[in-house]
């Protein structure tokens, strides 16, 4: 177990970031994930964001749903797979 221990707070553990920002995604499940570091220079991320993708699909939600009845609108809402989870930002 100690050598597990030291394997993840030494080697694989904390590295020295390059200052800057970056942005990357990835293909998930719903769609992109995408992720936002900026770096200060330091051994930890001075700020990181995640894009999820349901949290955009649902700011087209409005739109989609104009003019349909409240029956629509729920099938709407469901077909859009949205997991209620990744809509806390």
């Amino acid at each position: 177990m100690e050598a597990l221990i030291y394997h993840f707070k030494i080697v694989m553990g904390e590295t020295e970031l390059p200052v800057g920002e970056v942005y990357h995604a990835v293909e998930g499940g719903n769609g992109e994930l995408g992720y936002y570091l900026i770096s200060d220079g330091g051994r930890t991320p001075y700020r990181l964001q995640f894009r999820r993708p349901c949290f955009i699909y649902y700011q087209a939600y409005p739109e989609m749903i104009k003019g349909l009845p409240i029956s629509d609108a729920v099938l709407t809402l469901s077909s859009i797979n949205v997991i209620a989870g990744e809509l806390d930002a």
